[in-house]
């Protein structure tokens, strides 16, 4: 398996022919926010079989962003999410859509996907009224994977997502405060723990910031990640973090 991340949350899943493309954020821009570290993602990193979108929000849920992926690309989405995409990307869009919820089971080429929760706010805000649940996804490849979107730590994290061998861990955010519904990154790294993956790799940092907001906060920005990487080592040293850059990409071999 070969996992590239793209920055923020948007990280490309190759395993057994199949390319899954999570929350595709593939512009230097999303609303007030810039894109502060990386080169915006590559063409290629919009090729793929299918888009894993975990909820509405425009950093997860980036619409124009939609049509820079593949034109043939099944886009797993939120319930509910199908009807604010054709609003603002049209019906041909639209009708790739595969809405889910939690425990919902997708098949895409050899990789089957489930969508597992993610304590978070699904609502799209703070201007519209569409809103779906908040999802992970659990992805059975070789090795498997959990991709967690946006989340808290909750009591049936472990049932829902765990066993795996690899989370795709968010551990910070893009401003300068994190609010309800994330993880830092020790709660991040209790996450990887309770789903008991060997590898650990973390996004949602170090790549979007606000517009003329460079001077505050900077230490919210990129030490989340070196940051996860030492609680995870005093938490369960066995755990490898894989800490990329934007653009970057780790192989992973199942055992």
């Amino acid at each position: 398996m070969r996992i590239t991340w793209w920055g923020h949350a948007t990280t490309t899943i190759e395993d057994n022919g199949t390319r899954l493309l999570t929350d595709p954020v593939l512009t230097s821009r999303i609303a007030h926010l810039r894109r502060r570290r990386g080169p915006s993602p590559l063409p290629e990193a919009g090729d793929c079989d299918a888009v894993l979108i975990s909820h509405l929000h425009a950093d997860h849920l980036h619409l124009t962003s939609l049509p820079l992926v593949s034109s043939d690309a099944a886009l797993v989405v939120p319930r509910g999410a199908a009807k604010l995409i054709q609003q603002d990307c049209g019906k041909d869009v639209a009708d790739r859509c595969i809405e889910v919820a939690a425990g919902n089971q997708v098949r895409i080429g050899r990789l089957d996907i489930t969508a597992v929760t993610a304590a978070h706010d699904g609502r799209r805000l703070p201007w519209s009224a569409h809103e779906g649940p908040a999802l992970g996804y659990r992805v059975e490849g070789s090795p498997s994977v959990w991709f967690a979107g946006d989340t808290d730590l909750y009591d049936d994290l472990a049932a829902e997502a765990g066993p795996v061998d690899l989370a795709l861990v968010p551990v910070g955010g893009w401003g300068p405060s994190l609010g309800p519904g994330h993880l830092d990154p020790v709660r991040a790294a209790e996450a990887v723990r309770r789903v008991g993956a060997r590898i650990a790799v973390p996004v949602h940092f170090g790549t979007f910031w606000p517009i003329g907001c460079d001077w505050l906060k900077p230490d919210l920005f990129l030490p989340p990640g070196s940051r996860f990487e030492a609680a995870m080592t005093a938490l369960d040293p066995e755990v490898r973090v894989e800490l990329l850059a934007p653009g970057e990409s780790t192989e992973v071999v199942h055992r």
